[in-house]
């Protein structure tokens, strides 16, 4: 699957493991259900550590691993399924996730600006030809009326930091 990261392709530096595998060495990304079971020996690794999180789960059970999570997957099972939209909000903007917030599953091209919008600055695309049309889609608008966990400025925002001219008084 091509990976866009911070708007460009990249490479996956991290391997996915089964729950019955063995840990390899290396940046790992593993289930939900394994990261709770073994949550204290993974976080412990000198390896980053990454976690497949499924969209019907609550996030909340993250909190106290964000600060050692390297990467949180969050899956869109199917385009119209958004509950991941919500996740990535709440992982940014109630627990302040910092790092990488990966979209994986049925990520398509023409949801990808809202997902930037939601949190989201990884994308794991099934086409190659989504992974090159994601800039386009993210450049398709510069301003937004809505504030979200992107860092990006609101309407309003532009307005008040840019007043235009005073009206003139007739």
């Amino acid at each position: 699957m091509p990976l866009v990261k911070n708007g460009a392709p990249a490479e996956d530096i991290f391997t996915a493991v089964a729950d019955d595998a063995a840990l390899p060495d290396g940046p790992v990304l593993v289930s939900a259900e394994r990261f709770l079971k073994e949550a204290d020996t993974l976080v412990a690794r000198n390896d980053e550590i990454g976690v497949l999180w499924p969209n019907a789960r609550d996030v909340a059970e993250l909190k106290p691993y964000l600060s050692r999570l390297s990467v949180v997957a969050l899956t869109f099972p199917k385009f119209r399924d958004g509950r991941a939209y919500s996740q990535a909000r709440l992982l940014r903007e109630r627990y302040g996730f910092k790092g990488e917030l990966r979209a994986v599953g049925n990520v398509l091209r023409d949801q990808a600006l809202m997902m930037a919008r939601a949190g989201f600055d990884a994308f794991a695309f099934e086409k190659a030809a989504d992974a090159d049309a994601f800039n386009k889609a993210l450049a398709t608008y510069s301003h937004f009326y809505q504030p979200t966990g992107d860092g990006r400025a609101t309407a309003r925002d532009v307005r008040v930091a840019h007043p235009g001219p005073a009206p003139v008084e007739g």
